[in-house]
């Protein structure tokens, strides 16, 4: 009788083990880190390294770069402009922006033209003169396609450039491998990856990808970021 109970209490036992297996099989930890590269997930994003020859703003050796990949004609990319110019001044020298093109043809096909605008100023004046130029096309463009080709002149005239030294350059189609460069640099930062799109941006710590920036999140959603990481 007492063999009997005790065969009847490990086949309990065993079969509480195996429920419990089971439960434990099926179930993630609420805090558990699923690494970006692993199956079902979006490649972890790479780039190239941040140097002199980027469009920064700020420290290149500042505390956090953020690396942003923008389309001139996307709207989205026009009011993250703004944030980011916020974000850059409200900390201080801890914070450098970087600015790389990622024009999208399907889109917006006036924006690699765009782009290479952009990089004429920078022929022309250096580091100050594309950033004054890409401010004002910001500010100027209705985005989604509809900035005059014109303006691309006017807006030269109005940052101070040498108009026919300008006008060569855009129609020379000079920069195109500059802007394509960072076309393909986008590519490993993953914008062709589903659900991704322009602005993209990476924050790097140490010259490492700590954090992504997708989308136009607002300005106290990357100041929450950014906190996190100046601590």
């Amino acid at each position: 009788m007492q063999s009997n109970n005790q065969i009847v209490s490990a086949i309990i036992i065993a079969g509480i083990i195996i429920a419990g297996a089971v439960l434990l099989k099926d179930t993630k930890a609420p805090n558990a880190i699923i690494p970006s590269n692993s199956p079902g997930n979006l490649p972890a994003p790479s780039a190239r390294p941040v140097t002199s020859s980027d469009h920064i703003i700020g420290n290149i050796n500042a505390k956090i770069v953020i690396v942003e990949y923008s389309d001139l004609e996307c709207p989205y990319c026009k009011v993250f402009h703004q944030t980011m110019h916020k974000v850059v001044s409200d900390n201080s020298g801890n914070v450098a922006w970087v600015f790389r093109h990622y024009p999208i043809p399907q889109l917006h096909p006036k924006a690699f033209r765009e782009a290479e605008a952009t990089e004429c100023a920078w022929g022309q004046g250096g580091n100050n003169a594309f950033w004054k130029y890409t401010d004002r096309l910001f500010e100027v463009t209705p985005s989604n396609n509809r900035l005059e080709d014109s303006e691309l002149t006017n807006i030269a005239s109005y940052v101070g450039l040498n108009l026919p030294s300008f006008n060569d350059c855009l129609s020379s189609g000079k920069y195109k491998e500059k802007v394509q460069a960072d076309v393909e640099d986008g590519l490993k930062a993953g914008l062709n990856q589903p659900g991704r799109g322009t602005p993209f941006s990476l924050i790097l710590k140490k010259g490492e990808i700590v954090d992504t920036i997708p989308g136009a999140e607002p300005y106290e959603m990357v100041k929450q970021k950014i906190d996190s990481l100046l601590k």
